[in-house]
């Protein structure tokens, strides 16, 4: 199973800064005894490693190559791939750019890379669907895509809407091959005009299908601003213990996690 990383994204909100946000330290690792700083993004790699993915796609802009140099050929058990979008064009092109290497037949998981939530086996809840959802409860969803659900079906997908009816957000999801392939065609159906996958998928309801939400997520953080970033370290020394210590690591053996000691402060993905 692939997992996307659309990370093609300027991070206007966070800004200045000499590297891509998904680069951003927060928190710190372990690495052969010496505490180095982690990347926001290695997050987002380890829960999709945990929900099931071998192979992990990045998509990125022309301008973000430390990205490659930092992560190189696999993280953790993962081989990893790049594929640029030239242009910050939204969610579905860059989901969908990366149809470029998921194979006909392979499932897919989306995650934001300017994101920490918890707990980090939350994909693990997805079902095999054709579309499913990953929801985290949050006390503004009106900065988010809240989900409206009727039962576990998802019923509409309000997109950053002033006064959302529902507090449950999306924070990943999950594709079947037929999934992905039937919203890549829908997508091309509508001329490519949907930049938010929220819009796409409430097409697609409409059209018939199916989308499922997942009540799984506790905590969501949004590390793309100062306040979300101030919000995550909170977030990770509050959490310590509490999922787990293990983690993977850029350029480890590509035959397998390699656990990490806790940290003195407790921040692990």
């Amino acid at each position: 199973m692939w997992g996307i990383v659309p990370a093609a994204g300027r991070g206007s909100r966070i800004q200045p800064l000499a590297f891509s946000k998904e680069l951003l330290p927060v928190g710190s690792r372990r690495d052969d005894g010496t505490e180095r700083p982690c990347a926001v993004s290695e997050y987002l790699l380890e829960r999709l490693i945990l929900g099931g993915a071998d192979k992990i796609c990045f998509v990125i802009s022309p301008g973000k190559s430390d990205i490659l140099e930092y992560f190189g050929d696999h993280y953790g058990s993962a081989q990893l791939a790049y594929v640029v979008q030239p242009d910050a064009s939204g969610l579905c092109d860059a989901v969908f750019r990366a149809g470029t290497v998921v194979g006909h037949d392979e499932d897919v998981i989306v995650g934001l890379p300017d994101t920490i939530w918890f707990p980090k086996v939350a994909l693990q809840a997805l079902p095999d669907a054709d579309l499913s959802f990953l929801l985290f409860p949050v006390e503004r969803p009106e900065f988010f895509d809240a989900v409206v659900l009727d039962g576990d079906s998802v019923r509409e997908i309000q997109v950053k809407q002033p006064n959302p009816t529902s507090r449950w957000i999306w924070g990943a999801f999950k594709m079947s091959a037929t999934g992905f392939r039937q919203l890549h065609e829908l997508w091309h159906a509508r001329e490519r005009r949907d930049e938010y996958f929220g819009t796409l998928v409430n097409a697609y309801i409409e059209g018939g299908g199916l989308g499922i939400g997942v009540k799984a997520g506790e905590s969501y953080v949004d590390v793309g601003t100062i306040d979300g970033y101030r919000t995550a370290m909170a977030l990770l020394a509050d959490s310590a213990g509490a999922d787990g210590r293990s983690r993977l690591r850029a350029g480890s053996s590509s035959d397998g996690a390699r656990p990490i000691p806790a940290m003195e402060n407790g921040a692990t993905a």
